[in-house]
């Protein structure tokens, strides 16, 4: 029986209108009755995750930042963080400049950007979340940000992650989240660290945890959890990785999920009288 489940938001949890379904939240808070724990693993920013964490009754702490951050959607209590230094925020932000990119940094749960261009408008509005304008990104960078994002099309992105890779190597997690976003964050930020950290916390054996995601940033997670699974819109690059593959995002993919591997085995389970 599994005990946990972490899930991406979007692609997976959220259809293509950003939105849960009626059908996908009942399944949720009835996994929840169970005793399953039910968590959020996103590259989101917190405020952000944190909206449809309590949207939905969740009350484990949530992944969030890429994994930078795990932090309780109720409580607001941060049980482990990871953040930039400033040596690679400035790596990248001197890039970004010389590429002429959009770059956007996270510190204190707060969402700047050097110019209030079109990206961080769009950005702002898709994750609903508010944004500041700070020209000098590297005065904040001497904090640490949670993470670092290029917003900009895949075909000019592509040669600025490999440099990235070349530049940073292990000093630093680089990765697609989306076709037009890429992430920067702590060596140890990846969902797939932090859901073993947050198992480990919460007494649960990697055997019991479901990770499911949909893109490049959900490897670790699939790969972390003991039964890992890719959406029907998944890459093809997660989908390889997965032990199991479900419907998509705009299908309930969340829901075939909770039904096939956390309901229905207990129904049945109770059935049996076991």
């Amino acid at each position: 029986m599994y005990k946990m489940i972490a899930i991406d938001l979007d692609g997976t949890l959220l259809n293509d209108e950003l939105t849960v379904t009626t059908d996908t939240m009942t399944a949720i808070r009835q996994s929840m009755e169970l005793g399953v724990v039910v968590t959020i693993a996103t590259g989101r920013m917190y405020p952000s995750a944190q909206r449809i964490a309590l949207e939905l009754g969740l009350d484990a702490p949530m992944i969030t930042y890429q994994g930078a951050m795990i932090k309780s959607a109720t409580s607001g209590e941060v049980l482990r963080e990871r953040v930039v230094p400033f040596e690679i925020a400035q790596k990248c932000i001197h890039l970004a400049a010389e590429k002429q990119m959009h770059i956007q940094v996270y510190q204190d749960d707060v969402l700047y950007s050097a110019v209030d261009n079109e990206q961080v408008r769009a950005y702002s509005k898709e994750v609903g979340v508010g944004y500041k304008i700070e020209p000098d990104l590297l005065k904040l960078a001497k904090n640490g940000f949670m993470k670092l994002l290029f917003i900009d099309d895949p075909e000019a992105l592509a040669p600025v992650q490999e440099e990235l890779q070349t530049v940073l190597g292990d000093e630093a997690c680089i990765e697609k989240s989306k076709l037009r976003y890429l992430e920067v964050t702590h060596p140890e930020a990846n969902k797939g660290s932090a859901l073993s950290f947050l198992a480990e916390e919460l007494g649960i054996d990697r055997s019991q945890v479901i990770g499911i995601g949909d893109n490049h940033n959900d490897a670790d997670l699939v790969k972390a959890a003991g039964f890992g699974i890719a959406m029907g819109n998944a890459v093809d690059e997660l989908k390889e990785l997965a032990d199991y593959i479900s419907l998509s995002n705009n299908e309930e993919g969340v829901l075939h999920v909770l039904n096939k591997f956390i309901l229905e085995p207990r129904t049945a389970a109770v059935d049996s009288g076991q």
